[in-house]
């Protein structure tokens, strides 16, 4: 459902919208443009992880149009009602872009970090199938309660987040638990270090996209509810990729330092 805007308000989406675009962008091209500087055996984690970039700037792309498309300005300056001022052109905002961003790219998040642990090939298998599976889960039950912001259906949104938190529970488990003991393998004190961050840094900053569901049960209503909702989700993917990606670069880079120092003899 679409709403009357402010140019304020517009304004205040688009932007965070072309902002999140060019941080996927940047985000993407440092990644790829170092992974030369990556050690082969990490080749993988690095090119999934500016996948991850890659495939939200294009979701992101669409989002932007969307928006754009779902506004015009009046450009008659005689007509002081309209002039300056955005009016529904009956194009629906089509934010589902976001939910199959989050389809491709929240298992691939995961498995760039299982790509960067000390696991042998069966346990990296099965880790990617019950985590890809888990958050793949999690998105699809999610979708449909996010197509509601109002009214007295929002106890049917609060099902669908309560259903998608299941699976998402088992991820946090599996990342703070389940993982303790490939991180305790490393031998290099500052690589274990990594993963532990990374991992926290993923749970955390995937703790906000439940927080962001929750807005029009808390209050926030039409389009304060889309405003809300869509800042929201902007800060937590720019985390969630740009920032762990940056994390899963650290880890990257320093496993290949001390792989490059062992096979020198230092």
């Amino acid at each position: 459902m679409m709403y009357p805007m402010t140019a304020e308000q517009f304004d205040l989406v688009y932007n965070s919208l072309s902002f999140t675009l060019a941080s996927m962008m940047a985000s993407t091209i440092f990644f790829w443009l170092r992974l030369s500087s990556v050690h082969e055996s990490y080749k993988s984690a690095m090119t999934i992880t500016g996948l991850v970039t890659f495939i939200a700037a294009y979701h992101y792309f669409r989002i932007f149009n969307s928006w754009t498309e779902a506004y015009a300005f009046g450009a008659d300056e005689t007509n002081i009602e309209t002039y300056g001022k955005p009016s529904l052109t009956g194009q629906p905002f089509n934010d589902a872009y976001r939910y199959m961003d989050w389809l491709l790219t929240v298992p691939l998040l995961l498995i760039e970090i299982i790509f960067c642990m000390k696991l042998n090939a069966d346990e990296v298998v099965s880790l990617a199938w019950k985590l890809g599976v888990s958050s793949g889960l999690m998105i699809i039950l999610g979708y449909p309660g996010e197509l509601i912001i109002e009214g007295d259906r929002l106890n049917v949104r609060f099902v669908f987040w309560a259903l998608a938190m299941l699976p998402f529970l088992y991820v946090v488990y599996t990342l703070l638990i389940g993982l303790k003991d490939a991180i305790a393998s490393e031998k290099n004190p500052k690589v274990a270090a990594l993963l532990t961050q990374v991992c926290w840094a993923t749970v955390i900053s995937w703790c906000t996209y439940p927080v962001v569901y929750l807005f029009p049960m808390l209050g926030f209503q039409g389009p304060e509810a889309v405003i809300a909702i869509q800042l929201g989700y902007c800060v937590s993917d720019i985390i969630s990729k740009c920032g762990v990606g940056f994390l899963i670069y650290n880890i990257t880079i320093t496993k290949s330092y001390a792989l490059q120092d062992t096979l020198l003899g230092k």
